[in-house]
């Protein structure tokens, strides 16, 4: 019973921590044009999470000026964030966690 409640723990601490890294990166790099639930200079995460999958979100991280019209924009201001693959993961999810909200 004690092995099943330390693993519980860890799993919990483990996802945790993802949305927290996610959290930081949005703090650090999008909180200024994005906000979670309300419309600020670019649309909300909740809006982006209904209509993209993790891999979309992280391309156009990647590359916005070759993504905005995949994605049906007709200008894109975001600027390119030199974010490492790890951060941008956390952040994809950060954003996903915002889906149906």
């Amino acid at each position: 019973m004690k092995k099943y409640i330390l693993l519980i723990l860890i799993i919990s601490s483990l996802l945790y921590s993802q949305d927290s890294d996610g959290k930081k990166v949005f703090e650090s790099y999008c909180w200024g044009c994005h906000h979670q639930t309300a419309v600020a200079f670019g649309p909300p995460f909740s809006e982006i999470a209904s209509k993209r999958t993790q891999d979309e979100i992280e391309a156009y991280i990647i590359e916005p000026k070759a993504m905005y019209k995949a994605f049906g924009y007709k200008r894109t201001v975001m600027t390119e964030l030199k974010l490492n693959d790890k951060e941008r993961q956390a952040i994809a999810k950060y954003i996903l966690s915002y889906k149906g909200k």
